[in-house]
């Protein structure tokens, strides 16, 4: 699937580069970097919109294939901007979007600035793209037109959880504030989304999508969860971005919820202290992270992840699922929400 859904985004992205390379020669060195912003990445979303729509009964055909790379476009314009938001210097394990194109910027004096810029034209351009491949798939217009809604919900669900991410960072924590953007976010937009696309696409019936629904919330969380996780005890050499980033940015995680909801008024000082802290190091590090395991908080987080992977595992025994069907979306769901530290 990942190669499949890979071969496509290279053979749209080079006609199109093509035709942007026909405006003016000096893209060459921006376009490179909107190419290699695309690569790497496990292509799960690209995985759910096609088994969303095997699920309905349609059979394997290269232009669903393009379909669900269309989605994933739009998952690499949400991750440039995102490393934009959070300030992340690293991604998949290289330089972050606004981070390598400074190389570009002429006067060091704005590399920074101008660097962000070309960052956000980039996370616009691959917007633009998902909705042109998406269009171009070669699925029979009927079918693109009972999906179109779908793509204005994911992206509406999208900028709602950003946003409110943002206006809760640095806030106090809370673990249903946590929940409530983790399913904006990421779950609707991870996995229900596109399991809808590819459902709707294929005809789906109501009580199909709701299967879909019941699988793909949870397991949606869970994924956050983990990543959660995995942001805070991973090994950036594995997880391909700094292990600092979250608490650095104060970000309203139900990890962090967890711990100052369990901490002592001495814990509490000593996060208040080291939380959001833009030269948070080594040891401060080492700190939250005894204090995560001292209180509970990051078995707590273990305990919501197994509870919402098993919800999932239960809503696909449904017997509106194919057995294909079934079997894949349960085999999507290990690297989904169980990944290594």
């Amino acid at each position: 699937m990942r190669t499949r859904i890979d071969a496509a985004l290279e053979t749209f992205m080079a006609e199109e580069i093509e035709q942007l390379l026909g405006l003016h020669g000096e893209l060459v060195p921006f376009l490179a970097q909107v190419q290699t912003s695309v690569r790497g990445g496990k292509r799960v979303r690209g995985a759910f919109c096609y088994w969303g729509w095997r699920a309905t009964g349609q059979p394997d055909d290269d232009s669903v294939i393009r379909a669900a790379a269309a989605i994933e476009l739009a998952h690499a314009a949400a991750i440039v901007h995102d490393d934009i938001i959070d300030g992340s210097d690293a991604r998949r394990g290289g330089p972050s979007s606004h981070v390598a194109l400074e190389a570009l910027v002429k006067d060091p004096r704005h590399a920074s600035v101008h660097a962000t810029g070309l960052a956000i034209l980039t996370g616009d351009l691959l917007m633009a793209w998902a909705g042109q491949l998406f269009l171009a798939s070669g699925l029979p217009r009927a079918y693109l037109g009972r999906a179109r809604a779908l793509w204005f919900d994911l992206a509406r669900e999208l900028v709602a959880g950003e946003c409110l991410e943002i206006l809760s960072t640095h806030g106090e924590p809370g673990i249903d504030r946590a929940l409530e953007i983790i399913r904006l976010k990421t779950a609707k937009y991870s996995i229900e989304r596109p399991l809808h696309i590819g459902g709707t696409l294929g005809g789906a019936s109501p009580g199909l999508l709701a299967t879909f629904t019941a699988y793909g919330i949870p397991l949606g969380e869970a994924f956050q969860l983990r990543d959660d996780l995995l942001g805070v005890f991973g090994d950036p050499s594995q997880t391909g971005k700094s292990n600092m980033d979250d608490l650095r940015g104060g970000k309203p995680t139900a990890l962090l919820a967890a711990t100052m909801a369990a901490a002592d008024e001495t814990e509490r000082k000593e996060l208040d202290r080291l939380l959001g802290c833009p030269d948070l190091d080594r040891d401060g590090l080492d700190a939250v992270r005894q204090i995560m395991e001292r209180t509970g908080a990051r078995r707590r987080v273990e305990t919501m992840i197994e509870e919402r992977t098993e919800a999932a595992r239960a809503a696909i025994a449904s017997p509106l699922l194919s057995p294909d069907a079934s079997t894949a979306l349960a085999r999507l769901v290990s690297p989904t929400a169980v990944r290594e530290f």
